[in-house]
């Protein structure tokens, strides 16, 4: 049974990401779930169901609605960072935030296309011009949210008519903010430090992390064993145990992962637990690029065989293979490569073109 929605609970939030190399990763990051999982659901989900939002955990994110009441300190926490003296080179006008919500209230949700600032002063990499800046401070704060998208266009509605709650009123209090925060992230993660609890939502600061890990009566130690043969003490539910042994094997089936996705998304937990060294290198000069602009890392059962660099060229009508690489000391019988082949076959048809073609 395809279920979008509780998939983005059980994970916790979903990536935001424009590039398109095969799919968005948010696309991608679901289909790779399920299959039967196409585009349209989660544009649904945003813009007529409301049962996600957008707002920022490590980077731009969907989010289950139901979170929204414990959501609310993100919101503050974004706005006292935007508000400190030396945030913005020329931080925007007031008249130019009243002016972005006048016309949002009278004319309805409106995408930055419907403004025409330009940039102040000289134009250098990430310059964006007021209005860009202004639409973000509004939805960093909450008191804009994106309402629907279109073509991956994010348009901007007043928050009192997007999300169900007064945020600034319904919101639970503080300390039941971070004891929530800290609990989802540890039951998703299953153990962990209080560095991989605090960056997994990125609403809480390592200080309230660590307060919370002293006060709560409900945690114990574990001491886990990392690829490199290390053993570390972490944190965990108190039921850890019970957990483990009710935890399925995983599938022996290999899946292409999205570079976002939430299991290589803490690449020093990744290296950790898997002995998986991996990083995007697309802001990498090509001249030193160690594999590509945008690899995929290749997922078999609980261990990581190898990565990919994968494209889909509509153009051609093509997924095309430009280079994998095994993982070292990972062999890789024909019946590692059958199961690599079927996984292009389904990526493939998830991004709508005609053939897989090798180039290397």
């Amino acid at each position: 049974m395809l279920d979008v929605l509780g998939t983005i609970k059980s994970l916790g939030f979903v990536q935001l990401d424009t590039i398109q190399y095969v799919a968005r990763a948010h696309h991608h990051i679901l289909w790779s779930r399920n299959q039967n999982y196409r585009e349209h659901m989660l544009d649904d989900l945003l813009g007529r169901d409301r049962t996600v939002f957008e707002h920022f955990t490590h980077d731009a994110s969907v989010i289950p609605m139901e979170f929204l009441p414990f959501w609310a300190r993100q919101f503050q926490r974004k706005k006292d960072r935007m508000d400190r003296p030396g945030y913005y080179k020329i931080r925007p006008s007031d008249d130019l935030f009243k002016s972005i919500k006048t016309r949002i209230t009278h004319e309805g949700p409106l995408s930055t296309h419907a403004f025409d600032t330009k940039i102040e002063g000289p134009k250098v990499m990430w310059a964006r011009p007021p209005h860009k800046l202004a639409l973000d401070y509004l939805w960093y704060c909450g008191e804009l949210a994106t309402c629907h998208r279109r073509n991956f266009t994010k348009f901007y509605d007043l928050a009192e008519r997007v999300f169900p709650i007064d945020i600034s009123k319904d919101a639970a209090p503080d300390h039941v903010q971070i004891d929530w925060l800290c609990r989802g992230a540890l039951d998703r993660l299953g153990f962990g430090s209080q560095g991989d609890i605090q960056r997994f939502w990125e609403a809480t600061s390592r200080n309230e992390v660590g307060r919370w890990a002293a006060d709560a009566p409900d945690l114990t130690h574990v001491d886990v064993q990392t690829a490199q043969g290390d053993w570390i003490p972490l944190l965990a539910p108190s039921n850890i145990e019970a957990r483990m042994h009710a935890t399925p094997a995983p599938t022996s089936r290999l899946r292409i992962l999205n570079p976002f996705d939430p299991a290589t998304r803490d690449r020093d937990r990744l290296s950790r637990l898997f002995g998986f060294e991996y990083k995007i290198e697309m802001f990498v000069p090509a001249a030193k690029r160690k594999w590509g602009y945008y690899v995929f890392p290749i997922l078999e059962g609980d261990r990581f065989v190898g990565r990919i660099d994968v494209k889909a060229d509509r153009a051609s009508d093509e997924l095309i293979v430009t280079k994998m690489w095994p993982e070292a000391g990972v062999a890789w019988p024909q019946s590692r490569w059958d199961k690599l082949h079927a996984e292009l076959e389904r990526l493939k048809r998830f991004a709508g073109v005609a053939q897989v073609r090798w180039i290397a």
